[in-house]
C-alpha cells in the first residue's frame, strides 16, 4: 500500500547529501579505532585485508542499503521496519527492521558520551589545564574526569552535565530536520578535514625531532613505515580477515538503519550509485590517509614504536595526546589541542546527528509527529538509555552497550538485510534498483559479489564472532576438533560473552572481598546495561507492531 502522507522534508543539493553521508560515516572510529586495529593487527598485516573488506564487504553494503532506502521511500517509508517490509513478503522483515532503530539509540547513548569527552578536553587544551603535567599526570586527568565523584573544573558532577549539553545540541540540530542536519555536515566536514590535515602535516613533517630522553631512537616514520609495509601472510590469518571486516562495519555505519533512512529522501530516479561510492571513498580518505597519519605516528615520534605497539588502545589518544602536544611548546600545545579534540568532536556530531533520523522518520510516518517532537523524544531515549553510561562507566556499563549495540547488532542486521536484498526481494530487481538514475557504470561483478560473496562474508563474521576459538587460535582449534578433541571458545566469543565467563572465572579465584565486591558488581551493571537494551529493543517492536496495526485498519478502510 502506498502511504499518500508523503514527507516533505528532502535533501537541498547533492553537495548536502554526500557530505551528510559522509558524516554519518566518518566519525570517532576513523581517527580512534582505526588506527588502534592496525597496531593491534600487525599494521601492514591489516592494511590489504581491510581493502578488499572494503571492495567486497563494504561497497556492496553502501549499494545495498542506498537502493533499498530510496525504495522504501517511493512507499512514503523513511525507516527500516516498513523500508524492509516494502521488500519482503513476511511480516517478520519489518521487526527485524527494528534494528535500524534500534542500534542507532543504543549507540548514540554512549557515543555521545565520547563526544562530551573531545568537548571538555578542547575547553581543558585552551584553560592550558595540561601545561606542565608529565604522562602519568595526563593519563590520571582522563580517569579523574569520568569519575563521578571528582570534577576538573569544580561543577558538580561535570561528566553529566556536559553529556547533557551535548546532547541537547544534537537534538537542537536534529529539530531542524534534514536542513539542519546538511548545514551542520556543510560546515563540521570542511572543518574536520582541514584539522586532520593539519595534525597529518605536523607528523608528516615530525620526522626525528620528536625523539625524547627516554626513546632518543624514536621517529615518526617509524609509525607510517609499521603501518604501510605489507606483509602478505596476514592473508591467511583469519583473526586479521575479522578484525578488518569489524572496521569496515565500523567506520562505514553499515547495519544501522541510517543509511536507508538519508536515502529514503531522494526522489526515484536519484542516483545512489555515484553517491554511495562517493560517501564511502571519503570515509575511506579520512580514515586510510589521515586517520593513520596522526595518533601512531605522533606517538611514536615521542614514545617509540614499542611503546604504541604496548600501548595501543581506543583511550590512548585521550590519555597521551595532550602530553605529546606540550612538547610543542605552549602556544603550539593550545592550537594542536583544540584542533585535535575539536576534529574529535565533529567527527562525532556528525555521525550522532544521523542516528536520529531512523525514530524521527519512523514516528514522523506512523504518528505525525513533527520535527520538534521527533528530536526532543529522541533525546529523551538517548538520556534515559545513556545516563547509565555515565554513571557507571567504570562499571562496565559503557562497554556492554558499544559490543551488543554497537558491535554485534550491526553484523546481524547487515547480514539479514543482505540476505532480504539478494535472495527475498531478488538480485535481479535489487540490480536494476542500484543502476536506476545511475551516474556511473557499475561493474558487473558486484551482482555476483552483492549475492553472494557479501553475504558469505558477513556470515562468516558473525560465525567467527559467535565460536570465536581460544586465543584467536582458528588453525589448531579446527585440527583439534578433526581428531575428535571439543572446541576450546575463547573468552571474547558471543557465547562466552553472554555467561559472563571470564567474570565468573575471576571471581571463583579472588581472594579479598574488596576483589569479589568489583567484579560482582560488574556483573550486576552488566545484567543491567542487557535489560535496558532488551527493553528498548522491544518497546521499538511493540512501537513497529502498533504502527502496523494503525496500517492495517486504514487500509481494510
Amino acid at each position: 500500500m502506498k502511504n499518500k502522507t508523503l514527507a516533505k522534508d528532502a535533501w537541498g543539493s547533492r553537495l548536502g547529501l554526500i557530505l551528510a553521508m559522509a558524516g554519518n560515516a566518518v566519525g570517532l572510529g576513523n581517527f580512534l579505532r582505526f588506527p588502534v586495529q592496525a597496531v593491534q593487527n600487525g599494521g601492514g598485516a591489516f592494511i590489504i585485508p581491510y581493502l578488499v573488506c572494503f571492495l567486497i564487504l563494504g561497497i556492496p553494503l553502501l549499494f545495498i542499503e542506498w537502493s533499498s532506502g530510496r525504495f522504501g521511500g517511493k512507499f512514503g517509508n523513511h525507516s527500516t521496519p516498513f523500508i524492509l517490509d516494502t521488500m519482503g513478503k513476511g511480516r517478520i522483515w519489518k521487526y527485524i527492521g527494528v534494528f535500524g532503530i534500534f542500534t542507532n539509540i543504543a549507540v548514540v547513548a554512549y557515543y555521545t558520551y565520547i563526544e562530551s569527552w573531545s568537548l571538555s578536553y578542547v575547553l581543558h587544551s585552551l584553560m592550558g589545564t595540561f601545561e606542565g603535567m608529565s604522562q602519568s599526570q595526563v593519563a590520571q586527568f582522563f580517569d579523574n574526569y569520568i569519575s563521578i565523584s571528582s570534577s576538573t573544573t569544580g561543577i558538580p558532577f561535570e561528566p553529566v552535565v556536559i553529556y547533557i549539553l551535548v546532547l541537547i545540541l544534537n537534538v537542537y540540530i536534529l529539530s531542524k530536520g534534514l536542513g539542519g542536519i546538511e548545514k551542520a555536515a556543510k560546515i563540521g566536514m570542511p572543518l574536520l578535514i582541514l584539522f586532520g590535515i593539519i595534525l597529518a602535516v605536523k607528523s608528516l613533517t615530525l620526522g626525528e625531532s620528536g625523539r625524547s630522553v627516554q626513546f632518543p631512537d624514536a621517529s615518526a616514520w617509524d609509525g607510517l613505515n609499521f603501518l604501510w609495509t605489507p606483509q602478505y601472510d596476514s592473508l591467511l590469518n583469519p583473526k586479521v580477515w575479522l578484525a578488518a571486516a569489524g572496521q569496515i562495519f565500523f567506520t562505514l555505519s553499515v547495519g544501522m538503519g541510517t543509511i536507508q533512512c538519508y536515502a529514503s529522501y531522494l526522489k526515484a530516479n536519484d542516483d545512489v550509485a555515484l553517491n554511495s561510492v562517493s560517501a564511502g571513498f571519503m570515509n575511506e580518505f579520512v580514515e586510510v590517509v589521515l586517520g593513520s597519519a596522526i595518533v601512531i605516528p605522533i606517538a611514536a615520534g615521542f614514545l617509540g614504536l614499542d611503546w604504541v605497539l604496548e600501548n595501543a588502545g581506543f583511550g590512548m589518544a585521550f590519555q597521551t595526546m595532550p602530553f605529546l602536544f606540550q612538547q610543542w611548546g605552549t602556544v603550539m600545545a593550545t592550537f594542536s589541542g583544540v584542533f585535535w579534540f575539536g576534529l574529535l568532536f565533529f567527527a562525532g556530531i556528525t555521525s550522532s546527528l544521523a542516528m536520529g533520523t531512523p525514530w524521527m522518520g519512523f514516528m514522523k510516518d506512523e504518528f505525525g509527529w513533527g520535527m520538534k517532537r521527533g528530536a526532543w523524544s529522541f533525546g529523551l531515549l538517548a538520556l534515559i538509555m545513556g545516563l547509565p553510561t555515565v554513571l557507571f562507566y567504570q562499571q562496565g556499563f559503557f562497554d556492554e552497550y558499544d559490543y551488543w549495540g554497537g558491535t554485534v547488532s550491526l553484523v546481524i542486521f547487515a547480514l539479514l538485510e543482505s540476505i532480504l536484498f539478494s535472495w527475498v526481494f531478488g538480485i535481479n530487481k535489487g540490480w536494476q534498483e542500484i543502476m536506476e538514475g545511475a551516474d556511473i557504470h557499475v561493474p558487473i561483478i558486484f551482482k555476483f559479489i552483492i549475492k553472494y560473496v557479501t553475504p558469505l562474508m558477513l556470515l562468516l563474521v558473525f560465525i567467527g564472532a559467535l565460536v570465536t576459538p581460544q586465543g584467536n587460535d582458528w588453525t589448531t582449534n579446527i585440527q583439534n576438533l578433526l581428531s575428535g578433541n571439543t572446541w576450546q571458545l575463547d573468552s571474547s566469543s558471543i557465547i562466552r560473552k553472554l555467561s559472563h565467563f571470564e567474570l565468573t572465572n575471576q571471581l571463583a579465584v579472588s581472594n579479598t572481598p574488596l576483589k569479589r565486591e568489583i567484579i560482582e558488581d560488574k556483573i550486576f551493571y552488566s545484567n543491567f546495561a542487557r535489560i535496558q537494551l532488551v527493553t528498548l529493543f522491544l518497546f521499538i517492536a511493540l512501537l513497529v507492531y502498533y504502527a502496523n496495526s494503525r496500517r492495517t485498519k486504514l487500509f481494510t478502510k
